[in-house]
């Protein structure tokens, strides 16, 4: 099987979790319809507090479901949605991706891989010690990110469960993800 859609959430009101959604509708240059992220500009709290101004980079949150296993093994029980991500993929390392990174879900929806969520504590308030298991260091002493990938809509379109994921990696040298 390749990479697919394995749960859509979306969340109107500021809150921690999202809901599963039977599907959302991506919309180009905004994010994910009645999501409290989506905008033109940023829309995370810390976020606007720095600069209102600032391009939402931030407009669709991707986790990959194999994460969820890989905590369950340090005994957490994480399901779709409950790190606020809208959309879960599963068969696909959307960790190893470039910027750049064309993502398409389903037959229209297009998606702009921007960088690596920037794990928060608001992690360790829903399960303590989450954080650890999805931020640390490698064996260099990098700072490693595993809570999702972030990205913005370039084409708008319906996104289900089950949907197909496409990859279409940029031109030119790759230039890893940092956070966004």
């Amino acid at each position: 099987m390749g990479a697919a859609v394995a749960a859509v959430s979306s969340n109107g009101e500021y809150s921690f979790t999202k809901p599963n959604r039977d599907s959302i509708t991506l919309l180009a240059g905004l994010g994910v319809e009645g999501d409290v992220h989506a905008g033109v500009t940023v829309k995370h709290r810390s976020r606007v507090a720095q600069d209102p101004t600032q391009p939402n980079l931030r407009q669709v949150h991707l986790i990959h479901e194999e994460l969820f296993t890989e905590v369950a093994r340090s005994g957490f029980d994480v399901s779709p949605g409950d790190l606020g991500e809208n959309v879960t993929t599963t068969g696909i390392d959307l960790l190893s991706l470039p910027v750049g990174t064309l993502l398409r879900l389903g037959p229209e929806a297009v998606v702009e891989v921007t960088g690596l969520r920037n794990p928060c504590l608001q992690i360790d308030a829903f399960q303590d010690g989450l954080l650890k298991q999805v931020v640390g260091r490698d064996g260099s002493g990098a700072v490693v990110r595993k809570a999702g990938i972030m990205g913005v809509v370039r084409t708008g379109g319906v996104v289900r469960p089950g949907d197909p994921i496409d990859v279409e990696l940029p031109e030119g040298p790759h230039r890893p993800l940092e956070r966004v």
